[in-house]
């Protein structure tokens, strides 16, 4: 895999893992980390910002529309509002560093990467809007590409646990996620996108069982082995909560064990909330398994 500079930022896949930290511009994080939860402003996004990248944080991803289970869908106009100011804010103050903006409107992405964005997050893995392809292409984007089966009527909710999947029915896990991975793949081929810009995400906690989460992360290596970079998302979801019994401000520990497993098995990005925690536990973890 070729390396890839976005912004200021060079990546060579392999040679140590990269971190993106979550910047939640949301209400209703199912994480509790939403900054606009707790009335936060564009300066609050800012100052959290700063600290991420003091802390080591390689990418900055911002999101308008929470994602977990159970959640409702946001209009575009409203997305726009939540994240573009921030986008705006976020390119004048730290300029050159990677900006990712995790969306699956087309509308909302062109106009982050009119901001300054030039990374796109897709948790639909291009499969929710037909037009979402092309401008990425054009914008000559970077895009993850996530596996996602996630199906709001199959969705357990236990207090201070949060939503966790029950229904997500696979012949075989790990192969119907690379199948469809790579189905995605040739979407974004037969929208312009270079080979060199794509990056795989299996989708830890999107429409995957407790079970089936821990399984894919303890096989990521067979993901990795498909030739392309590989985010890992496992930060505070419920799949460690229902494993621990936990709330997600209690899953520091087991979002490190979660991490660094996917470090040894072949994750290059990791996208996590506890930033500070999460760098150094990469660091330590790289100079285990990559050394030499």
């Amino acid at each position: 895999m070729k390396p890839i500079t976005i912004g200021k930022q060079t990546f060579d896949w392999g040679s140590r893992t990269y971190v993106m930290g979550i910047l939640n511009i949301t209400p209703d994080s199912f994480s509790g980390d939403g900054i606009l939860a707790r009335g936060g402003s564009v300066q609050t996004v800012l100052e959290r910002a700063g600290e991420f990248l003091s802390a080591g944080s390689d990418i900055l991803d911002v999101g308008g529309e929470s994602t977990r289970p159970g959640s409702m869908p946001l209009g575009p106009a409203e997305e726009m509002e939540r994240v573009i100011p921030v986008i705006e804010a976020l390119s004048r103050e730290f300029p050159g560093t990677p900006l990712s903006i995790d969306t699956y409107k087309a509308e909302v992405a062109e106009e982050a990467f009119r901001a300054g964005a030039q990374i796109l997050n897709d948790v639909w893995g291009l499969r929710a809007d037909p037009e979402l392809g092309g401008v990425a292409s054009r914008h000559e984007a970077v895009i993850v590409l996530m596996h996602n089966r996630s199906d709001p009527n199959s969705v357990q909710v236990r207090e201070q646990l949060g939503g966790a999947y029950l229904g997500a029915k696979y012949q075989d896990l790990i192969e119907d996620v690379k199948r469809e991975l790579m189905e995605s793949v040739e979407i974004a081929h037969k929208t312009g996108i270079k080979e060199e810009r794509i990056i795989l995400d299996p989708g830890v906690g999107f429409g995957k069982t407790r079970e089936q989460n821990l399984e894919l992360i303890n096989r990521l290596d067979e993901i990795r082995a498909l030739g392309y970079p590989v985010l890992l998302g496992p930060s505070r979801k419920s799949f460690i909560g229902y494993t621990l019994n936990l709330p997600p401000d209690q899953r520091v520990e087991g979002t490190a064990a979660a991490v660094a497993v996917g470090i040894v098995r072949g994750a290059d990005i990791v996208r996590v909330h506890d930033v500070r925690e999460m760098c150094r536990l990469a660091k330590m973890t790289d100079a285990l398994v990559r050394a030499g």
